[in-house]
């Protein structure tokens, strides 16, 4: 699958999320050609902050896998930029490479994971490659849906920022 298949992919997830009243935010987990996680973000559902779309897609994907050594590489498509805490369980996970289509610049992780250290101590924790821009066009659109339908919150305001980048 090619990162542009992947990021369509994770689109579509979002606009699952999206039609539940969610942030459009989603994620897909590819390993050998197949994707094996998904997940939208349920912040509005569930009711708590740590449920975001990356990070329960690779969840899924680490439950799925367990330690089982990896035939593939593991990569991750994500609809907005990942946060910090979302790309460090993607280097914790070891994610090679992360495709993504907006830019997060309140709260992305992109930078931090660029310069992050190798360290002797973990030589497997290394940062993924990114990828950033892949249908950006698309999720913008997306956040500019959910900022016209939900109600008033920071949430939105903040959705509204989103849609106009």
């Amino acid at each position: 699958m090619t990162p542009d298949d992947l990021v369509r992919a994770a689109l579509n997830v979002a606009e699952d999320g999206l039609t539940r009243g969610e942030l459009p935010i989603g994620a897909v987990v590819e390993t050998g050609g197949e994707i094996i996680a998904s997940a939208f973000t349920q912040e509005a559902a569930l009711g708590r902050r740590l449920v975001h779309a990356d990070l329960l897609a690779m969840i899924a994907a680490d439950e799925r896998l367990g330690w089982q050594p990896r035939a593939h590489p593991l990569r991750l498509a994500v609809t907005l930029e990942p946060c910090l805490m979302c790309m460090g369980a993607a280097m914790a996970l070891k994610v090679t490479d992360v495709y993504y289509a907006l830019e997060s610049p309140a709260d992305g992780g992109a930078a931090v994971a660029a310069g992050w250290p190798v360290s002797p101590d973990l030589p497997w924790y290394l940062p993924p490659a990114i990828t950033a821009g892949i249908r950006r066009p698309e999720a913008v659109n997306q956040f500019r849906r959910y900022a016209a339908t939900a109600p008033d919150s920071g949430l939105r305001r903040w959705a509204q920022t989103m849609a106009g980048r």
